[in-house]
């Protein structure tokens, strides 16, 4: 799992072009129980979340992020916001440091015994942990289609579930879960480059790789809902809201 989780650096500039941001709704939905402006991008990466953090007023962000090539792309593309090296596990921030502590794409990637209570920490009491992820919708067809095309046989599983997401601290209470739709303009060529920064693609053979992006780019070009060059990706973003005690 480590060797997944740290693979990102050596795609940064493509993680920041292609990957998809995060809807606006979303945010508001999942910040609504905190009226404070002290927000913490955890797993920052090259800041997806930062991003669309920054669309709301008065908020000011602070990143963390464990990968150094990450964190340069995150500071070159938001140079005025803070960002420290740091993990989840530990986080370079004083005690009741933020008013929300939000983990975008990347809470399946921490150790929970240890991020949990560290979290906890840096938050100020009545403020909110925020646990979102990207996913496709897989209630379209033709979405499955193109899964079975990229991989016959499933490469090992990352990520979440709405149920596993809930932090089990208890310096947390009850959890609220919500989907929101997160519709992505692409391109077949910016589709296939967004899979191109999946972990399982940067860890494996490339010539397997290889030879599942050139079966997936057959399938989008022979569907007609993606065949005409430029056409939107049905995705959506769950969320998982939990106030600190």
């Amino acid at each position: 799992m480590t060797e997944r989780s740290r693979s990102f650096g050596a795609v940064a500039a493509s993680y920041a072009r292609y990957r998809p941001g995060y809807p606006a709704a979303a945010l508001d939905w999942a910040l609504a129980p905190t009226r404070g402006c002290e927000v913490l991008d955890l797993g920052a990466g090259t800041g997806k979340v930062t991003e669309a953090l920054l669309r709301r007023p008065g908020v000011r962000v602070t990143a963390v992020d464990p990968d150094p090539a990450m964190l340069a792309q995150f500071r070159a593309d938001f140079p005025t916001v803070t960002a420290y090296e740091g993990t989840a596990e530990r986080i370079p921030l004083p005690a009741a440091a933020v008013d929300a502590v939000v983990v975008g794409t990347a809470w399946h990637w921490f150790d929970r015994a240890l991020a949990e209570p560290e979290i906890g920490r840096v938050l100020r009491p009545g403020g909110v942990l925020v646990v979102l992820w990207n996913g496709d919708d897989d209630t379209v067809e033709w979405v499955r289609g193109y899964h079975r095309a990229l991989h016959p046989v499933a490469p090992p599983a990352v990520g979440t579930t709405l149920a596993e997401a809930r932090p089990g601290d208890p310096a947390f209470g009850a959890s609220e879960t919500r989907r929101f739709a997160n519709p992505v303009p692409t391109t077949i060529d910016g589709f296939v480059e967004t899979i191109a920064t999946h972990s399982w693609a940067l860890i494996t053979d490339p010539r397997r790789r290889d030879a599942s992006l050139a079966r997936m780019r057959a399938y989008l070009a022979a569907r007609p809902e993606t065949s005409p060059g430029a056409f939107t990706l049905p995705m959506v973003t769950d969320v998982v809201r939990t106030l600190r005690r």
